[in-house]
């Protein structure tokens, strides 16, 4: 075998490689744009770029082979499409996990009077209460702890495995239902970790109620305000001792309604 043959063998290789890692590069790049944490303003794109493309680079030789070539026609564009939106949808799933958290923050702030304290959150792009924001952070350093970050790349692998690149989604109308049925379970995540908190907080209102019924002068809107912000405080120390066991299932359950997506 001479140079010449060497070298157009070796640029073959070369190509295919560089085919295989583009193609993982979608879904892996989609997922982690659209992951908490990662996949939030706090991180800048550049950042996240090099994530993904360090992470396609180490999953591509572990993963099925894809398309032999890329070819600029109508059933191409429809597989990036495909890749896009199945690791943007996967993604969204764990996010949601995270919103059941600052879900629950806003909840809490209505009862303790810190829903007035809004504040630029740089983690999700909007304004929200410190409560909320608090929150956000705490289910980080869960899902850290939790080792969420692992979790998330078997979510991958086991995504590629279930549904290789190129292959037709399995059931776009089974797919449209995981979205809204956990949607539902963020929202009683959010309702059930707020509660012990909320209801606390409305026998204090209620009890201030009675006392500004029964004792005008007493001014309970300025002695209730703060003992009402001092208890949520104490009440938002004992419940953060105690946040593990319902934020793994709210994940648990979010990485489960992920893989249906990619099932």
């Amino acid at each position: 075998m001479n140079s010449a043959t060497q070298m157009v063998i070796d640029g073959q290789q070369a190509f295919g490689m560089i085919n295989a890692l583009l193609w993982t590069l979608l879904r892996t790049g989609a997922l982690l744009m659209a992951a908490p944490l990662i996949g939030t303003r706090a991180v800048s794109v550049r950042v996240r770029v090099i994530i993904a493309g360090a992470l396609s680079m180490a999953l591509t030789p572990m993963l099925p082979p894809g398309p032999a070539q890329i070819q600029f026609d109508a059933a191409t564009v429809l597989s990036i499409a495909r890749e896009l939106a199945v690791g943007a949808s996967m993604g969204f799933m764990l996010r949601l996990a995270f919103e059941a958290g600052a879900m629950a923050g806003e909840l809490i702030s209505q009862g303790t009077g810190l829903a007035f304290a809004q504040m630029s959150d740089p983690l999700r792009g909007v304004n929200s209460g410190v409560v909320g924001q608090w929150f956000y952070l705490a289910f980080g350093l869960l899902f850290f702890a939790f080792n969420g970050h692992l979790a998330l790349v078997a979510l991958l692998v086991d995504s590629y495995r279930s549904l290789p690149v190129g292959t037709a989604l399995p059931d776009v109308t089974a797919m449209l239902q995981v979205a809204p049925a956990f949607f539902m379970q963020v929202l009683r995540a959010a309702v059930s970790l707020a509660l012990p908190v909320m209801v606390a907080m409305l026998a204090v209102n209620l009890a201030f109620g009675v006392l500004g019924r029964a004792a005008p002068a007493l001014n309970p809107i300025q002695l209730g305000l703060p003992t009402a912000l001092l208890l949520g405080l104490f009440l938002l120390a004992l419940l953060a001792g105690e946040l593990g066991p319902p934020v793994q299932r709210i994940f648990e359950s979010s990485f489960d309604a992920a893989r249906q997506l990619a099932s």
